[in-house]
């Protein structure tokens, strides 16, 4: 059993205390809303206004504060405070505390947020007086006690082995895909790029709606197919290949092609006219890159006594290739 504090216990947090308390360990739930600390109480559930880690063994420190926009901005307010206050309690605890960022945050929190108010807070520094991971939630919150004691994919960020190890050893009991990586920013952007992925997709299908109800067709008939059909819906590989615009004949054809049908019928395709663009401006940035690699790469065919005075050969730009490389 393993003693856990949440803090910041809404929607993420409950569910979260929730989830590790059914597996039998040590909850309390931490928030700064006396009112909520009540209603939590009233559950049943162990709760608590402030965080004090003085004389407690070594715990988990999960962060599942909000962090809103304000306008096209995280705001970070609650989020720091949050941190401040977890530090203040780290200045006088006496076991070693591990910290996990479970809020879904900016890339580069973690290391560059979170870990230096930490460090400021408590006077104390992370490796040898705390530790630090990222392990940002996947839950929907209509359903997110649900997804939290059975989730299908769980990432652990963490810079220590020792820290992915024992949270791995914490959350593999609940099952689902895990997935540990060396460090705190790619677990962030993994939760960014979800949540991204996600919206890009209904906005997609609500451009095809548009088109839909202005040819008078259904449009769940056309959703439904392609949901089977494409195979960038049925093959979680496809298209996932950065640094590769796609090229070849039926995608450039149609993406453009569609854009003049749909001018024509005066329906606004935002979203498909920045596909098309960015396609285009990574296909030109392809080029360009891999144009400067073979400037300084030497020939292949040149003689030995050519290639003496020439450049060492550099490696190929990681990920680039050039679009008739990429079939689609």
């Amino acid at each position: 059993m393993e003693r856990i504090y949440i803090v910041g216990s809404g929607v993420v947090g409950k569910a979260t205390g929730q989830g590790f308390a059914h597996m039998g360990h040590d909850v309390t739930l931490v928030d700064v809303l006396p009112e909520r600390v009540a209603a939590l109480r009233a559950e049943g559930l162990n709760a608590r206004v402030g965080i004090d880690l003085s004389g407690v063994p070594e715990s988990y420190v999960f962060l599942t504060l909000p962090t809103p926009n304000t306008g096209q901005s995280y705001d970070m307010t609650a989020f720091e405070q949050g941190v401040r206050d977890v530090g203040v309690a780290l200045r006088t605890a006496s076991a070693m505390h591990t910290v996990v960022v479970r809020s879904t945050v900016p890339p580069r929190t973690t290391e560059e947020l979170v870990k230096p108010l930490l460090e400021e807070t408590s006077g104390k520094k992370e490796g040898t007086g705390f530790a630090l991971a990222s392990n940002p939630e996947f839950l929907r919150a209509a359903s997110a006690a649900d997804d939290f004691r059975w989730p299908w994919m769980t990432v652990i960020g963490a810079r220590s082995k020792r820290v992915q190890e024992r949270l791995a050893a914490l959350l593999t009991p609940f099952g689902g895909e895990l997935r540990v990586f060396n460090d705190p920013t790619t677990t962030e952007m993994i939760k960014c790029a979800h949540n991204l992925y996600n919206a890009a997709k209904i906005s997609f299908w609500n451009e095809m709606w548009l088109v839909c109800r202005d040819l008078d067709i259904d449009h769940d008939d056309v959703a439904g197919t392609v949901a089977r059909s494409a195979e960038g819906s049925f093959n979680p590989l496809y298209g996932i290949r950065g640094g590769a615009p796609y090229g070849g004949v039926c995608l450039p054809k149609d993406t453009n092609g569609f854009l003049g049908f749909a001018d024509a019928r005066d329906v606004p395709m935002p979203l498909l006219q920045a596909v098309v663009k960015v396609n285009d401006d990574m296909g030109a940035r392809v080029a360009a890159e891999l144009a400067d690699w073979e400037h300084v790469t030497p020939s292949a065919t040149a003689r030995p006594a050519d290639r003496a005075s020439e450049r060492p050969a550099t490696p190929r730009p990681a990920g680039l290739r050039a679009v008739s490389d990429v079939e689609r």
